[in-house]
């Protein structure tokens, strides 16, 4: 891990401490970010979204063991599945716990993907909280698929700009969501 890799980490880690909203590189797109533990850090995501604060948001780990504090129960079906999936992959799980209420669906349940992208996990596990990863544009508009084709009105009301993957032209895809519930029932939401 390079100084500047780890200095970018420690920057955003700050400025998320503090209750700041960032804008980082994620598994899938760019992600708007904040402490997912924090309902101010939340409201202010969606005021930077124009987006209803009735729908949930995507929450990011580092770490597949972390699901535990954060969810009641994780179905059997749905380890089974983050052991052999190859694409970034979002989860609803029923009764989410130890998360902001208003980053949480009405009915309790919560979206979160395990992340395997380098700069992602590990300012995950640096920060040691789940983070809110909801894509970076306005409400109802594009998804931007790099870094250059973020808005400006979104980089001009986060706190914090990460710098690592900037320069990254692949263009990115938004994840595949699935609905499990405890009775290991499921749906797919998004493929």
């Amino acid at each position: 891990m390079s100084d500047a890799f780890k200095e970018d980490i420690e920057k955003a880690c700050e400025v998320l401490r503090q209750g700041g909203v960032i804008l980082y590189p994620t598994d899938t797109v760019w992600g708007i970010g904040c402490d997912a533990t924090n309902a101010e850090a939340v409201e202010r995501v969606y005021r930077i979204k124009q987006r209803d604060d009735s729908k949930a948001l995507v929450i990011l780990l580092g770490d597949r063991r972390d699901l535990w504090r954060y969810v009641d129960d994780v179905p059997e079906i749905a380890e089974q599945l983050l052991d052999v999936t190859v694409r970034p992959t979002t989860i609803i799980y029923d009764h989410a716990r130890n998360i902001a209420r208003n980053a949480v669906a009405e009915d309790g349940s919560v979206a979160i993907r395990v992340t395997d992208e380098s700069f992602s996990r590990a300012l995950c596990r640096r920060f040691r909280r789940p983070l809110v990863s909801t894509s970076a544009n306005i409400s109802g508009k594009p998804t931007p698929a790099t870094f250059s084709r973020i808005p400006d009105e979104i980089k001009q009301q986060v706190d914090y700009i990460v710098e690592a993957r900037r320069n990254d032209t692949t263009p990115a895809r938004p994840s595949i969501i699935m609905k499990i519930s405890s009775d290991s029932t499921f749906k797919i939401i998004r493929k």
